[in-house]
């Protein structure tokens, strides 16, 4: 069939959307038919015409999220493309679960819509394939906050993951709600009435990662035999052990049995892992597994950091208002001038940074109006001192903004316990193996260099799970 012999049907209550949609079909060689109302819509679905539905969410007599239930009856294989102005996950979310082909935000490029509908109509249309892949989360305290265009094409992506059980890797800066996520993932797709359990690898000792994970057996199961059922999270993987990864694979790959003592079969687990590393570097440094990084890296989530969205500063900033006054503090209102000044600050926390900006100023100020200069003052006071241009960065210069932004991250802006020896590690492990690296291998000449005793040197290679590479330049 070709593109004349096909046609579209739009829906928009918006005439000029309407004109310029038809315009662009009628140029492809579509024929075309538009309304404003979902009425004459689901009347001409009902009389078997159009190939395609282009259709808006809010029209004038119903919101057609009411109105694709009886759509997909009646013409379970027709494909629909839904756009619309409210650009939030659970618009998204309930496209996909309207059983929509395409979620398109408002406003949209042009080409991504007449893409969308080349790909709906070249494609074989399966009426399974297109049912309800999630559910809305009827929670009006959505997960995610922003209507910017970096957040559409997480919604796009979240939206089109939650009804398959693929591995999911979340890559983002810390702070930017990757945790947030994964929990999405796991309450919106099939594994919902299972257990979300979470192992934050950055803050359990290297020593007990593999325990902690896998247990130590006899009624200790630890956290893959607890998540039977339901979803992994292991947040902070590219803190994980080498020795760990090593059997995190095996069991993956399904070489190294693990057993569930209560039903004695494997554990069904969905993994979601995530990280603020980049982990292809970690690779190179010989700190990461490429083979483990390949089964994690399924399907993968970037998230934006909040200063290459910063349009979503005032929905952000209005929801962790509210959100503390809930919580008891004081209530406050934001004006404009904060929310510009918002705007030009880097928010190296990024949105974790932003929600303890705002707790913090409900709490310290006695105004019930926040103005810019209480968020300039904020800003300023809590801005790390080591900046580029107050002299040449150190060493210590970068631990210190390093562990600012650590300390910045924590929820109660307290670390978990067992701080001062990974912090040791972090430093040791990356010394240790590009010196070895450098020396190709060779331990007395590293030794020499780092100015430790061979033995000492041995032992560390050993705890810390040091790699070794012989003759490598």
């Amino acid at each position: 069939m070709n593109a004349a012999s096909k046609k579209i049907l739009i829906a928009d209550d918006d005439s000029s959307v309407r004109l310029v949609l038809s315009q662009a079909f009628t140029r492809l060689g579509y024929q075309v038919r538009a309304t404003g109302n979902a009425t004459t819509l689901l009347k001409w679905v009902t009389d078997g015409e159009g190939d395609l539905i282009v259709t808006d969410v809010m029209m004038p007599d119903e919101n057609v999220f009411d109105v694709l239930p009886r759509i997909r009856k009646e013409r379970p294989k027709l494909p629909i493309i839904v756009m619309s102005a409210q650009n939030t996950l659970l618009t998204a979310v309930n496209a996909a679960d309207a059983g929509a082909f395409e979620y398109v935000s408002k406003p949209f490029d042009l080409d991504d819509v007449t893409a969308a509908a080349r790909r709906a109509l070249s494609r074989p249309a399966d009426a399974e394939a297109s049912k309800a892949q999630a559910r809305a989360m009827r929670d009006e305290r959505l997960p995610l906050i922003g209507r910017s265009a970096p957040m559409q094409e997480v919604y796009r992506t979240i939206a089109r993951l939650v009804g398959a059980d693929l591995t999911v890797l979340i890559l983002g800066e810390s702070g930017t709600g990757k945790e947030l996520v994964a929990r999405a993932l796991h309450e919106l797709g099939r594994r919902r009435d299972g257990k979300f359990v979470v192992i934050n690898l950055a803050a359990v000792p290297r020593e007990r990662v593999e325990t902690e994970l896998f247990g130590r057996g006899e009624g200790d199961m630890g956290r893959l035999i607890e998540a039977d059922g339901g979803t992994l999270f292991l947040d902070e993987i590219g803190d994980m052990p080498l020795d760990a990864q090593t059997r995190l694979l095996r069991v993956i790959d399904g070489t190294e049995p693990v057993l569930n003592p209560k039903t004695g079969r494997r554990p069904n687990v969905r993994i979601i892992a995530a990280t603020n590393r980049d982990l292809r570097g970690l690779i190179q440094q010989g700190l990461f597994r490429e083979d483990l990084f390949f089964r994690l890296n399924v399907a993968p989530v970037r998230l934006p950091p909040l200063r290459d969205r910063t349009e979503d500063i005032p929905d952000l900033a209005r929801t962790f208002l509210l959100r503390a006054n809930r919580e008891g503090l004081p209530a406050k209102t934001i004006d404009s001038s904060a929310l510009d000044r918002m705007k030009t600050h880097a928010w190296p926390g990024n949105v974790r940074e932003l929600e303890n900006l705002i707790r913090r100023m409900c709490a310290l100020y006695a105004e019930e109006l926040i103005t810019a200069r209480i968020v300039d003052r904020e800003l300023q006071d809590h801005t790390p001192a080591a900046h580029a241009d107050e002299g040449p960065v150190t060493l210590a210069s970068l631990v210190e903004r390093h562990l600012s932004s650590h300390f910045a991250d924590q929820p109660d802006g307290v670390p978990a316990a067992g701080l001062y020896d990974r912090v040791l590690q972090e430093v040791e492990r990356p010394l240790i193996q590009l010196t070895l690296s450098a020396t190709r291998g060779n331990q007395v000449r590293a030794a020499e260099i780092l100015g430790l005793n061979r033995n000492t040197l041995r032992k560390k290679i050993q705890d810390l799970g040091v790699e070794m590479t012989r003759g490598r330049r």
